[in-house]
């Protein structure tokens, strides 16, 4: 654990920093390594930030109670250690909460509003960063902050509409009045793979609703999570307010814990695996508290005989290639009529060959490296059990030999559609082709999203990929995605408690449904 004032722990800090900046191979690596050393260990002027400058060896000043605690840096600090920042991280966001839930909520829309900006200005910094520790290329890396951007743009414009109905109450002089109410302090666990805009989708509308946030980011992406939250801070402190509005905490599976047991945590949003997401339930459900879960996804696409192929090989292509198959929206089923299978699969498998790999920096790079090693072993034990389950590796399944984590895309043929391994979601780049013959088979896929009963999906799209989803719907998915919505619609809902409020201003005493006590 960090903690100011400890000159080794200073001294591993700006290693950490320069050794992960130097991380990813590139020919640009020495300049930006250089920007993200001296951009994350600069001279902070907002309190909410300063103890990470202090640590940093940068501020000269008071040492100050942490608004967000740095961990995974330096270990040399113990277990008590690491609760004690945690516990005073909590104790300063839910003072801060006290004072940002009586602001107005059109007030507090014009500080989202400012923080939208602030991203903005630093927008291809923060793409930059995003592509340096996550590994996703650079246009994706700003797409995923553009992302945030949009979500404050819409939190604005929410956060003058939300509220609830005035209802009729069948007792004369009676008013049945909707009131929402914002929950107090939101933890937001977050993943690797979106190590900004699923903070964002979450804190802006969080922010509107009245709501403090805590943020856990992932531990492989902390300089990250580090720059969106000094950032946030800048903008909250020149506006008066305690920066710890937004607070941050960095740590792995033991601050995830902490977070989902701890009952100052009004609601928690988890974005994760289903296996890990099914353990945060268990916990915080323990304790009769409010989870919002984006859990993992085994996306299918589906395609016709008489499907345009025109859009078909592209949607193909990005939903299973883009992010190097790192995303939760990933495709990684492909369905095709037995008719225009050995088609697609031809037009596919040319796409695939013509996919440009290499460094994410790279203007011209469509496909980046995975995140770590161990999904790089995974990735290959997932061929492996594909190949033993009856499958044939169309193209790609070895890993690429260079530097970093770099595996083929793959597709894969001949699989029967309930092989195990065609149930399990390996977050890599494999796509399994499935085939389908059957008319009443067809039909039944067809039309599943048009009859009453509906989909069981949580996004259903038609003639486009599985991945790009825009902020405006809610975004979520049903059964081992957890069923939470995020983003757009009326999913802000998840972040208010709702009360009936029923005023009598009458004289009389009229029960309900008639009911005489007298």
């Amino acid at each position: 654990m960090l903690s100011a004032g400890r000159p080794l722990e200073l001294l591993a800090a700006r290693a950490y920093c320069w050794q992960y900046a130097c991380g990813v191979p590139g020919k640009k690596n020495s300049l930006f390594a250089l920007f993200c050393f001296f951009f994350l260990t600069s001279c902070l002027s907002s309190p909410a930030a300063r103890t990470l400058a202090s640590v940093l060896g940068k501020s000269k000043g008071p040492s100050l109670p942490p608004s967000f605690v740095l961990r995974g840096v330096a270990e040399y600090g113990a277990t008590q250690q690491i609760q004690v920042d945690y516990e005073e991280t909590v104790k300063k966001a839910k003072e801060a909460w006290k004072v940002w839930a009586d602001i107005p909520a059109p007030k507090r829309g014009e500080i989202v509003r400012q923080i939208g900006d602030a991203l903005r200005q630093k927008i291809k910094v923060l793409g930059s960063l995003v592509s340096l520790e996550m590994g996703k290329i650079f246009v994706e890396g700003v797409g995923e902050v553009q992302e945030y951007v949009d979500v404050c743009d819409y939190a604005v414009g929410l956060s003058r509409m939300i509220g609830g109905p005035i209802l009729p109450s069948e007792r004369p002089g009676h008013a049945l009045i909707e009131q929402w109410n914002p929950v107090g302090l939101v933890g937001v666990i977050t993943a690797f793979n979106f190590p900004v805009a699923v903070y964002g989708w979450n804190s802006a509308i969080a922010m509107i609703c009245g709501n403090a946030c805590l943020w856990k980011g992932a531990p492989t992406t902390s300089l990250v999570s580090v720059a969106v939250t000094r950032i946030i801070a800048k903008v909250l402190e020149d506006n008066k307010l305690p920066g710890a509005i937004c607070s941050l905490v960095c740590g792995g599976a033991d601050i995830g814990t902490a977070m989902a047991r701890d009952e100052r945590m009004d609601l928690l949003s988890f974005t994760g695996s289903t296996k890990v997401g099914k353990q945060v339930a268990l916990m915080v459900q323990e304790r009769f508290g409010r989870s919002l879960l984006e859990l993992g996804g085994n996306n299918a696409i589906i395609v016709f005989e008489d499907a345009d192929l025109n859009l078909v090989i592209p949607s193909a292509l990005f939903a299973s290639v883009g992010t190097a198959g790192q995303r939760c929206t990933t495709a990684r089923r492909l369905f095709l009529h037995e008719s225009i299978h050995d088609e697609v699969v031809a037009k596919l498998a040319k796409a695939y060959a013509q996919v440009r790999i290499g460094d994410p920096w790279d203007s011209d790079t469509l496909y980046g490296p995975l995140h770590t090693k161990e999904a790089v072993k995974m990735f290959l034990d997932a061929v492996e059990q594909a190949k033993q389950q009856g499958g044939s590796v169309v193209c790609g399944g070895k890993v690429i030999n260079r530097p970093g984590n770099y595996v083929e895309p793959t597709i894969v043929t001949g699989l029967p559609h309930n092989a195990p391994i065609v149930h399990t979601e390996t977050f890599a780049p494999i796509l399994y082709v499935l085939k389908f013959k059957s008319h009443v088979t067809c039909m039944q896929l067809s039309q599943c999203f048009r009859k009453p009963k509906g989909s069981d999906c949580g996004i259903v799209n038609v003639n486009i990929p599985t991945s790009g989803a825009e902020i405006g719907g809610a975004f979520g998915g049903e059964k081992h995605t957890g069923g939470g919505r995020e983003s757009g619609s009326d999913s802000w809902k998840l972040y208010m408690r709702r009360s009936t409020c029923t005023i009598n201003y009458s004289k009389d005493l009229p029960l309900a449904q008639g009911i005489k006590f007298q």
